[in-house]
């Protein structure tokens, strides 16, 4: 089975988290998961998010989130931020604890990210953060560059792609045993990633069966997938991310809970 991760694209909506000149916070990090979510999906990976466009969830609904999702990681991005301006440079990685596959995950991401030029400012331990306390996978928080230091902004809009790109190899470094041959180095054929908005997940079928039933009868095509030992009630697949966000928009407004999956 493909190794699902959650990406969080850290605060949302009224929610900028760290302004410096007018950049967002919030903006950077929307950016940085749908593009670390995209390398993954290329690369074999199951990705959902807890956000794909700029609303506001709390930190522990996110959590919620990436545990109803049965993601095996819970990978939230960020931007730091420090009281001076260009006071501090580089990128940390928070954490619970540093005990398992996470600390390994987070010194892998670090180590990529060095690579693109950024300062490694090493490892974290939070117990205060709800994105790591109340997930029930491993979990990890990525500083990426301090969005008040100047430097750190030009080289994050200078090497964007290759800033996405190597947190996506320090995920897949971690991860290349559960999901293929790690010595396998050619170029996987492009494939068409299919995406759905998921509305439901039940341990009882009946349940899942009525919301399916009950989309339908909204003229939704739906369906019901596995997803671990829950049942996950899907709606609108398609291969095109902006239908799916578009679906999703209108079922929150339906009174949905939601989100966006790949399939």
């Amino acid at each position: 089975m493909a190794v699902t991760i959650a990406l969080d694209a850290g605060h949302g909506g009224y929610d900028s988290g760290a302004v410096y000149q007018g950049r967002r916070e919030k903006d950077d990090n929307l950016a940085l998961a749908l593009a670390v979510g995209e390398i993954l999906q290329n690369s074999g990976v199951n990705v959902v998010y807890t956000r794909t466009e700029d609303v506001y969830d709390s930190p522990v609904r996110k959590a919620q989130i990436g545990n109803e999702s049965g993601a095996d990681y819970f990978i939230s991005l960020h931007r730091n931020s420090s009281p001076s301006d260009n006071q501090y440079s580089g990128v940390e990685t928070l954490l619970y604890d540093e005990n398992g596959i996470k600390a390994d995950m987070a010194e892998a991401i670090n180590e990529q990210l060095a690579e693109v030029g950024f300062n490694n400012l090493g490892l974290n331990i939070r117990r205060d953060l709800a994105v790591l306390r109340r997930t029930q996978m491993p979990a990890l928080l990525v500083e990426v560059g301090f969005i008040n230091t100047d430097a750190d902004n030009a080289l994050l809009d200078a090497r964007f792609d290759d800033t996405a790109q190597a947190i996506a190899d320090g995920i897949l470094q971690t991860i290349s045993g559960e999901i293929g041959d790690d010595n396998d180095t050619s170029t996987p054929e492009p494939e068409n990633t299919a995406y759905a908005v998921q509305v439901g997940l039940f341990r009882n079928p009946e349940n899942a069966d009525n919301l399916y039933r009950e989309l339908v009868a909204l003229g939704i095509p739906s369906d019901i997938g596995r997803s671990g030992s829950f049942y996950a009630v899907r709606a609108g697949r398609t291969e095109n991310l902006n239908e799916a966000v578009a679906l999703q928009q209108e079922l929150q407004q339906l009174g949905y809970d939601t989100l966006v999956v790949t399939l």
